[in-house]
Order: structure tokens, then sequence, then C-alpha cells
């Protein structure tokens, strides 16, 4: 789990993907290039003076993301430096099926958002279950009404969900990430407005690429032919 953090303070969460490459949501970028941008691993509290601590390079923005309607919500952060992979600091495993997951299954978020009895964001990492809604009915009236796409996916109760700070951290199904935090309702909780997820298989080709592209050398300049 990686705290995404703007002048030391969390903005937001994100899924270590190997040793250099972290997955959020594309409305958690940095939109101040003054502003230090940072990535946080390795420890469960925030505070934690052991915890790794490095700084983003890059960033990239899915060029379809739409900040009206939230589609393609997903952001590839590129670290400065390579981080050593540990029991603390693990990769992981992207879902790499296109798969339906049945309503009602068990899925694990985890994050340092809004605790919705005290409004806080809190110090230590918090994880919860939450169920899956099918898209059929997060699509239905008292819902979103067809505002949830093929790419996303809902999930959450009206005593667990994802809260403001949660943004861009993994959503994990059977040990996979299956999906990042994209958005909600205003008011956290609330069980005819459940967390919005964006799922991740239909992005690996994306991630793949700009992973690749990003790591492959210049290439050099050639002379002039007089």
């Amino acid at each position: 789990m990686v705290s995404l953090q703007v002048e030391h303070k969390h903005l937001c969460g994100g899924a270590l993907l190997n040793s250099q490459w972290v997955l959020s949501a594309a409305h958690c970028a940095s939109e101040n290039a003054s502003h230090v941008f940072e990535a946080v691993l390795g420890t469960n509290s925030l505070s934690d003076p052991a915890r790794t601590v490095v700084t983003i390079e890059k960033q990239f923005i899915h060029p379809q993301y739409n900040k009206t309607t939230n589609e393609h919500d997903i952001l590839l952060l590129k670290l400065s430096e390579s981080v050593t992979l540990s029991d603390k600091v693990k990769p992981i495993q992207l879902q790499s099926e296109d798969k339906v997951i049945p309503a009602g299954t068990k899925c694990l978020v985890s994050g340092w958002g809004k605790i919705k009895r005290t409004g806080k964001k809190p110090d230590l990492l918090n994880e919860v279950l939450v169920p899956v809604i099918s898209r059929e009915v997060c699509n239905g009236r008292g819902y979103y009404q067809d505002e949830i796409t093929k790419n996303m996916m809902c999930a959450g109760t009206g005593r667990q969900d994802s809260c403001e700070g949660d943004s861009g951290g993994p959503l994990v199904c059977d040990k996979a990430l299956e999906a990042v935090v994209s958005s909600g309702f205003r008011v956290c909780g609330n069980a005819r407005r459940p967390g919005i997820y964006t799922r991740v298989n239909p992005y690996i080709k994306f991630i793949e690429e700009t992973m690749l592209n990003a790591t492959l050398p210049s290439p050099l300049p050639t002379e002039a032919v007089i």
C-alpha cells in the first residue's frame, strides 16, 4: 500500500506494481509542478520514522480521462528511484482476467482516508471488506442511474465504504488488484451511493505500454546529411 503525499500531507492511496511504478486514480495527479509529490511505502503508520519516502518523477494520466464522468480514472506514477522490495514493500498482482466479480463477493479496500465517525484522516492504515454490488443494481434508480460503465464497478454498504483520502487505493479481490478507488457519494457509507471503483483489467495495455515506453532509452540524435 502506498500513500501519495503533496507537501508531506496524505492525498491519495496507490498500489505498488513493481520496484518503480505505482498505480492510482487520475484525479489524484498533482496539479502543481512546484509542490513536492512523494510516495510513502513500507509502513501502516504515516508517522513511522522507518517509512520509505520516494519522490515521484513522472505521472501518466490516461489520455481519455474524463473529469466529469470519472471514466478512465487511472494514473501511473514513476518513482524517481527503484525501491527495495521486502516483506513490507511488496508489489501486487494485477487482475489478468476480464471477468465480472459476482455480486456479494467480499473484497478488501484499504487506505488512510477519513473515518466517518470522526471526519479525520488517520495515521494508521485502515482496511475493510466491502461487498461487490452488481453493475445492474448500481446503475438502477436510487443509485447512480446509468453512470457506471463497463470500466467501473461498485462496492460497499451503509457501514463499510471507502471515503475521502482513499482515492487511488486498491480494491483487492482474491489476492489480485481488481480496481482502484475512484469516487462515490459526498457522504461516505451511504448504502444507496456505494463506492465507485475503476476496474484495472481494461487498462492492462495502457499500463504495460506506458511502463515500457518510459523505460526505453531515447534514440541518439542523427546528424544532418549535407
